[in-house]
């Protein structure tokens, strides 16, 4: 459950799981049955919430519904990425005419 860092990392199987279980507990409040699993309240609470929300649950951080989210992610970063070197290169002095002298004035 536990990738290293002090983050906890949860598989999706573990969060559907943890649903169920509080679904078939209903003798057990909210709260008793995240101390139960070992996690808090209010996480077990967003895992009820999107469970029910019906979209693609627990997909977890850098996994895309399809190949094209994938893809038009990566142009985004890439557009990103471009626009930045770009932002540098127009506020970066031209090096060359430093210390030269304007041959339109001498």
């Amino acid at each position: 459950m536990e990738n290293g860092s002090k983050h906890r990392v949860f598989t999706k199987q573990f969060k559907l799981d943890s649903v169920e279980y509080r679904s078939t507990h209903p003798e057990l409040t909210t709260p008793e049955c995240a101390m139960n699993l070992g996690v808090g309240r209010s996480t077990l609470e967003k895992w009820i919430v999107e469970l029910k929300s019906g979209n693609d649950v627990f997909r977890g951080t850098g996994n895309y519904v399809s190949e094209e989210a994938k893809e038009n992610a990566r142009l985004r970063k890439e557009l990103k990425d471009t626009k930045d070197a770009l932002e540098v290169l127009k506020n970066e002095p031209l090096k060359q005419s430093v210390g030269k002298s304007n041959s339109f004035t001498d």
